[in-house]
């Protein structure tokens, strides 16, 4: 089950949460307790805050003393110290992992750098990279210390990070009813791969062609999602693919907007 899925507590519902919000209520203010300032407080009317304590006093969550006179029981106590405690997770989930994945991004450390001082990011082979000063359009603050290499935490982005997406070269193979990798000419293959950063091969057709040249992709697996994703962030990829396994990547690259061309590498 996804986290925010997961059982929230006072958050479930209205009338959970105007309950919680009842019973906190009087339980600042007992034994007198004020239903219309309750209600004023939480956005109800009077009647309906004495609806719910009608319902609590039923429920054991409170006593009534009399006109005006309220105490939360010790049932009443544990069930808002429950409720407290999931809102309370829930809270911690939201503050941690949702909001601080989208405030913070992970870079390598191109120089070292020091907790809390300015860096200047840039896109080095496919990796967001940083380096210590104000010398690009691109800034953020280390979270972190970082030594060269390490990974880095980064926040309070400034300015655009400009480069270049990557384009994609695509050999097509035919399907082994066709040839399979002996139609193509390895050598094509060979001498396009020295022009690239990565080789990705999708198909076992592919994969024999990528052999002959002498060739081990870098690729294999998931290669319509890797391949785009490389060519996102500013690498150039040779696509060795299968016929069958064309359309798939081409389409996934037309609809994120990456340049590619088809190459005739036939013998």
């Amino acid at each position: 089950m996804d986290a925010l899925e997961e059982d929230t507590g006072v958050l479930e519902s209205k009338r959970t949460a105007t309950r919680y919000q009842i019973l906190v209520g009087i339980a600042e203010r007992q034994p007198a307790v004020s239903q219309q300032e309750i209600a004023d407080e939480i956005g109800v009317t009077a009647q309906a805050v004495s609806d719910y304590l009608q319902e609590l006093v039923e429920d054991g969550y409170v006593e009534k003393h009399g006109r005006g006179r309220y105490e939360v029981t010790k049932e009443g106590v544990d069930w808002l110290i429950s409720q407290t405690t999931s809102l309370r997770d829930f809270l911690d989930h939201v503050s941690e992992d949702v909001i601080g994945q989208v405030e913070i991004e992970t870079a390598i450390a191109a120089t070292d750098l020091g907790e809390g001082k300015t860096v200047t990011l840039a896109m080095q082979d496919g990796v967001l990279h940083a380096e210590a000063g104000e010398t690009g359009g691109a800034t953020a603050v280390a979270v972190t210390d970082a030594a060269a290499g390490e990974d880095v935490g980064v926040t309070n982005f400034e300015g655009v990070l400009e480069y270049d997406l990557g384009t994609v070269t695509v050999v097509a193979v035919p399907h082994i009813r066709n040839g399979g990798s002996e139609a193509v000419d390895p050598e094509r293959i060979g001498g396009e791969a020295d022009g690239h950063d990565l080789i990705a091969t999708a198909g076992t057709e592919a994969l024999a062609a990528a052999r002959s040249a002498g060739r081990t992709p870098d690729i294999r697996f998931g290669t319509a999602d890797a391949v785009t994703e490389a060519a996102t962030k500013g690498l150039d990829v040779l696509l060795v693919a299968t016929t069958t396994e064309l359309s798939r990547h081409t389409d996934q690259l037309r609809e994120n907007g990456i340049s590619y061309e088809v190459l005739d590498a036939g013998v």
